[in-house]
């Protein structure tokens, strides 16, 4: 642990149609305990960012699992040394992460299937996964959070916003024939979605998505088939595989 400001951030696709209400409450909360940070909530979920002391996070933490839809919501954690949030922001969206494909709701859905970090390190370990299929790994951010690390030989389209993703997929779907598809983006919420429609439109192909994305990959197989450091949307705006924070070095 380096520094006295704990980060979270967490989502989770479950249906609020009490979305509303639940962000006057949430924003009261964060609000006493002095929290900073950005909660976005939509019908299809809740997606957060929050920093402070470790003590005033557990308690927001704490009080949010009460309600049954965010047991056991398990937020990633890193530390600093200064708040990396100005202000605080409770808002409520249309999509906690828009991607503009209405028939893609998680929240409605089964999940699609999720490899976790130790298992993908070791299908790079060995070049293949587990039943000897060829690895495409699939970054699902934009352009500019790519430029700053990412995984060994991924798949980039170069999109500017994930709205653009369904498209992209279209253009490049050939490149990911014969090949067992890992999706990955920061934290997973992006390539949650993204493993979803894939799984609609490439019928056949096995599609995973990375458990916790990138965050949650570095804490548990550190920088291991990573090249530089992961984008952050704070004041820190970048994390080495350590978790720390890095002086950022473009790689584009």
């Amino acid at each position: 642990m380096s520094g006295s400001i704990l980060n979270i951030s967490a989502y989770r696709f479950v249906a609020l149609p009490d979305a509303a209400a639940l962000r006057d409450t949430l924003q009261t909360r964060a609000q006493t305990l002095e929290l900073k940070g950005t909660v976005l909530l939509a019908e299809e979920g809740i997606n957060l960012f929050l920093a402070g002391p470790a003590e005033a996070v557990g308690a927001w933490v704490a009080a949010l699992e009460q309600d049954a839809r965010f047991a056991d919501l398990q937020p990633k954690e890193s530390w600093s040394e200064h708040q990396p949030f100005k202000r605080l922001k409770v808002k409520v969206k249309r999509e906690i992460i828009r991607m503009d494909c209405p028939q893609i709701r998680p929240d409605r859905a089964a999940r699609a299937p999720a490899v976790d970090a130790a298992t993908l390190k070791r299908w790079l370990d060995q070049g293949h996964d587990d039943a000897g299929r060829p690895l495409k790994l699939l970054d699902t951010r934009n352009a500019f959070e790519v430029d700053y690390g990412a995984f060994d030989g991924t798949l980039d389209w170069r999109i500017h916003k994930f709205t653009e993703f369904p498209a992209a997929l279209e253009a490049h779907r050939a490149e990911l024939e014969g090949h067992t598809v890992v999706s990955y983006c920061t934290g997973g919420i992006r390539c949650e979605k993204a493993a979803l429609l894939m799984q609609e439109r490439l019928p056949g192909t096995p599609v995973f998505q990375l458990e916790g994305g990138i965050l949650k990959y570095f804490e548990l197989a550190g920088g291991a088939h990573y090249h530089g450091g992961c984008f952050v949307f704070d004041e820190r705006e970048c994390l080495d595989p350590d978790l720390s924070e890095k002086h950022p070095q473009r790689l584009g």
